[in-house]
């Protein structure tokens, strides 16, 4: 009995001891990863699961991990067998959201260009069928078939669409189905959709198919401008889809005063008199072709006869002057704003130009002048990307700032290990400046007042005994001038001239700036110091010395064995040596022995 409960207390020890090995082993990885990046999260911020045993399957099972997925469904083609899952189970497994974002769905987006195809529809066709005689008994079927088609797709965007869209009220974005749809109900937009669905079809039994009937239709504007709207919010070009858009409401206008001059023509009779439209050849092109000399005022047509024919043809004049105006002031409007960085950029160019003809500044460095304005404009699209970001709020700065500069600063190993909001605030001070090939960027013995990060293109590090060698070549990503910012008692003077290899975009933080910065954060700042001292140190020191033992070393020295640890293996050696820890034990002897 005494023998049976050494050994199950014995089992047990070691089962306790093989898992503090294991904690001490993760814990020495994370400590590890913590020291080669600090931005590691801790382990207060992302807990470890605890272990779960896994299943042991009964004799002739297998793991549930082994069993293929109930729903994957194979088909043999030839001689192949391809697993793929069939597109009904897809479509019964979809669900449709409860709500949804009209601002950044692009679902949504896709179900308003339906709308507004079926919308089109009925403002281009049924001016058409009613004028000319294109509706004919023979394809009326075809005609009401497109157009109940159209009556569906509107009845869904009333039901299903109209009634989950996410709205904001108080600051707060509203996702209940209930709200949603009382927000719905009390909308303008519902009266319009209810207006545009009347159903005066019942009149086709009395009247016959008349398609003016159908005019209601075209009262679903709104879900038009809304499609515009967030079209052009995704577009990268928008203004393109702006001039398309423009051409379309001049030939729209065309198009329905071609339809009223071939009502007007049939009204006092087709070829009664010069001024209406013949009956020869195809009808409608005869009549849009009349239709553009009117609106743009060409001239060149037949006098209108009969007092009719006279009022109007007085109304398509008035009708085409004030049309055509609107028309050119909008694609005026749509191609300025499509070309105002340009002009802005023109407009500098030529005021820089005309001050330097003005003062008499040489030709070298007017063509200098030139080419930073040409490159800066074509690479970056803007002059100063700071004008960009004046408008947005700070914490959307932050977040442009972050995406484009944070994976460059935090490699610096200046700032290693401060605080992260510091480093935070130091991006939104970054700017941005382009330097010409063989520009100088900094000077040997100038003061630094700023830290440089090379952004794209390179730069070059001159020395020797002329002070034209290279040195060495930094690459984007390369950081320099960084001890300026934190040296002090006339040790922040550049030590080698550094000029730009080509075309280079830099990122510059000046030294105020940082300071403002760091009185927020002491500790970082006292971090900062002592690396700025360390790094002039080693900086200082002589070429014969650099090398020796004073040199920081790459791998530290291994570190003490833990007291707990070490009470662990005593433990195990004075109950035996088994296990893991004892096998342990018996290896850091031999070890310690060789040593």
């Amino acid at each position: 009995r005494i023998g049976s409960a050494t050994s199950l207390s014995s089992a047990v020890i070691n089962t306790r001891l093989q898992e503090l090995v294991r904690l001490f082993k993760e814990r020495t990885e994370k400590v590890k990863e913590k020291l080669i990046d600090p931005d590691v999260t801790s382990d207060d911020e992302s807990p470890v699961a605890s272990p779960v045993a896994a299943p042991v399957p009964a004799p002739g099972e297998e793991l549930e991990g082994d069993k293929p997925l109930g729903d994957d469904h194979y088909c043999e083609m030839l001689c192949c067998t391809f697993k793929s899952r069939p597109w009904l189970d897809r479509l019964k497994s979809y669900q449709f959201p409860s709500s949804i974002d009209p601002l950044t769905n692009l679902m949504y987006v896709l179900w308003l260009f339906v709308i507004v195809v079926a919308w089109n529809w009925n403002c281009w066709l049924i001016p058409v069928r009613w004028a000319f005689p294109y509706q004919t008994p023979a394809n009326i079927h075809y005609w009401l078939l497109v157009d109940y088609l159209c009556d569906l797709i509107y009845l869904l965007d009333i039901l299903i669409f109209q009634t989950r869209l996410q709205f904001v009220q108080g600051g707060d974005i509203i996702t209940d189905k209930k709200a949603m749809k009382e927000n719905y109900l009390r909308s303008q937009r519902f009266k319009m959709d209810v207006l545009c669905l009347l159903p005066l079809d019942f009149f086709y039994f009395k009247v016959g198919v008349n398609p003016l009937l159908r005019f209601p239709r075209c009262l679903k504007y709104m879900a038009f401008f809304e499609f515009n709207n967030r079209l052009e919010a995704i577009l990268t070009k928008a203004y393109i889809y702006r001039v398309i858009r423009t051409t379309a409401y001049l030939l729209y206008s065309l198009h329905v005063n071609s339809c009223l001059y071939y009502w007007a023509s049939a009204y006092e009779g087709l070829g009664s008199t010069t001024w209406v439209y013949d009956g020869e050849g195809n009808s409608y092109i005869r009549c849009y072709y009349w239709a553009v000399k009117t609106l743009i005022t060409i001239g060149g047509l037949p006098d209108p006869k009969t007092l009719f024919e006279i009022i109007f043809q007085l109304l398509n004049y008035f009708t085409g002057v004030f049309a055509f105006s609107v028309m050119i002031g909008q694609m005026r409007d749509v191609v300025g704003a499509a070309t105002a960085g340009q002009t802005y950029y023109r407009s500098c160019m030529d005021s820089t130009i005309k001050y330097m003809n003005f003062y008499k500044i040489p030709k070298t460095v007017q063509n200098r002048v030139k080419t930073w304005y040409e490159y800066t404009w074509h690479s970056q699209g803007m002059l100063d990307e700071s004008e960009l970001l004046v408008q947005l709020p700070d914490k959307m700065r932050l977040d442009i700032a972050i995406d484009v500069n944070y994976n460059i600063v935090s490699k610096v190993a200046l700032f290693q290990g401060c605080d992260r909001q510091m480093i935070f605030d130091m991006l939104k001070r970054l700017r941005s400046v382009v330097y010409l090939p063989n520009d100088y960027v900094c000077k040997k013995g100038e003061i630094g007042r700023e830290m440089y990060i090379i952004q794209a293109g390179q730069v070059q590090v001159l020395g020797g005994p002329d002070g034209k060698s290279v040195l060495v070549t930094l690459k984007a990503g390369s950081v320099f001038g960084e001890i300026s910012l934190l040296a002090a008692g006339g040790g922040n003077r550049r030590t080698a001239n550094v000029v730009a290899h080509g075309f280079a975009n830099l990122f510059i933080l000046e030294k105020k700036d940082l300071n403002e910065i760091l009185v927020h954060y002491p500790e970082s700042q006292k971090l900062l110091r002592k690396k700025a001292k360390k790094m002039l140190k080693s900086n200082s020191k002589p070429k014969e010395e650099k090398g020796g033992a004073g040199d920081p070393v790459i791998i530290p020295p291994k570190a003490a064995t833990p007291k707990l640890f070490k009470a662990a293996l005593a433990a195990t050696g004075r109950m035996g040596g088994k296990g893991p820890l004892g096998r342990l034990r018996w290896r850091l002897k031999e070890l310690k022995a060789m040593q």
